[in-house]
């Protein structure tokens, strides 16, 4: 994991790798694997959040510190209301550089596939609840 950890550190990568999907439109849950050139509390990837295609925050999962000898890693978010067959992104934030340029982009019913999305795109949630309230190491 350390040798993986060092190459996502020294290319600065910065995305959201792999998703996947149980439960029922009233309660998904998104496994989001994650990488992240996490060096500790001074650069981490500070949240994933579920993005519809117009740019309205669906959810966020806020992650509450680095992940420096954890590379890829994957945290999951509960309770996502969702109609299965509504295209979102899923993306992830830093906490020093904002918002990723990789990311996920498609449907509970039709699966992810990798997109870019211009780091501009929505920028405002960055200001949206919920927000994380510190790194803990």
């Amino acid at each position: 994991m350390l040798a993986e950890n060092d190459s996502i550190l020294a290319q600065g990568v910065t995305q959201v790798t792999k998703i996947e999907v149980s439960g029922n439109a009233k309660a998904y849950t998104f496994d989001v694997t994650i990488e992240s050139p996490d060096t500790g509390c001074d650069q981490y990837a500070d949240w994933w959040e579920v993005v519809d295609l117009e740019g309205h925050l669906v959810h966020r999962r806020i992650l509450d510190h680095s992940h420096v000898k954890e590379q890829p890693f994957m945290r999951s978010g509960e309770n996502i209301v969702i109609a299965e067959n509504k295209e979102v992104y899923v993306r992830m934030h830093m906490n020093n550089s904002g918002y990723a340029k990789k990311a996920q982009k498609g449907s509970v019913e039709n699966g992810f596939q990798a997109t870019e999305l211009d780091v501009e795109f929505a920028k405002d949630l960055e200001k949206a609840a919920p927000l994380p309230d510190g790194c803990a190491f």
